[in-house]
């Protein structure tokens, strides 16, 4: 790993996070994905305990858990990341000594072994921002890393799907943002799954423009009711000049101020 191409950033937690430039940096997705498992997005709150044990598939540099972890108080019991690649799960390991956080681990292993490395039912909460483009796609990036963390080359949607449903309890919960354009085959899957879609949220650029992310919370008993929450629109469309001078809109800046408390 190129030392000179990593970069500390300070999160809006406080918690310090390890990137290396040549790697897949983080983005909104992220942000939007954890404050969406912390009910942040909706109209109420949800408070994690210290008695949830909580995984992030696919976890990257560590983003999801050191933003879901506040520095003030302990959120879950646990908090695991699992990383394929070698290098991001080390960069996201020596954040997490970065901030003397004693309760969250990441783990360098494969989703689709999962049953090797937990037993099953192991955790009452999953997260997961995976690659969202099927490998098929010809827009790859020259680097294998980016290339990874963008595309289906690793793991596929029904990997991630699989993985939560042996991983998750009974009773626990599936967080996921994914692309909307995958919305149908994202249902299919956790359908066959027996993960029952529970809250639906959509992500918009801006007020008047498609869909482009979408965010799901499923689990095994559920009930058959689904809520669609309202709209998440991440730029002000009022106040947006050009694509080049784009502002976050009020609902944004609501997600980054609780994260600051």
């Amino acid at each position: 790993m190129e030392h000179n191409k990593i970069q500390t950033d300070t999160l809006l937690n406080g918690n310090l996070l390890l990137q290396n430039k040549s790697f897949f940096m983080y983005g909104i997705d992220a942000v939007l994905l954890s404050a969406f498992t912390l009910g942040i997005t909706g109209k109420n709150k949800r408070n994690l305990s210290v008695k949830d044990t909580l995984i992030d598939l696919g976890t990257g540099n560590g983003i999801i858990p050191l933003l879901i972890q506040s520095r003030k108080k302990q959120i879950c019991r646990k908090i695991t990341g699992l990383e394929i690649q070698r290098g991001l799960s080390l960069l996201a390991q020596q954040s997490v000594e970065l901030n003397n956080i004693s309760n969250i681990e990441i783990i360098n292993g494969d989703i689709k072994t999962i049953n090797e490395m937990f037993p099953k039912h192991s955790f009452n909460i999953v997260t997961a921002n995976p690659p969202y483009m099927k490998n098929n796609n010809s827009k790859k990036n020259n680097i294998e890393e980016k290339a990874i963390a963008r595309h289906e080359i690793l793991c596929c949607l029904e990997d991630i799907i699989k993985a939560a449903d042996y991983l998750l309890t009974p009773t626990g919960k599936f967080f996921m943002i994914h692309r909307a354009e995958r919305f149908s085959e994202i249902l299919s899957v956790l359908f066959k799954y027996a993960l029952e879609p529970k809250i639906i949220q959509f992500i918009h650029p801006y007020e008047g423009k498609e869909a482009t992310m979408v965010l799901f919370e499923a689990g095994k008993q559920t009930g058959s009711q689904t809520k669609i929450l309202s709209p998440v629109f991440v730029y002000d469309k009022i106040l947006r000049k050009n694509d080049n001078n784009r502002i976050y809109s009020s609902q944004i800046l609501d997600i980054y101020n609780f994260f600051k408390q």
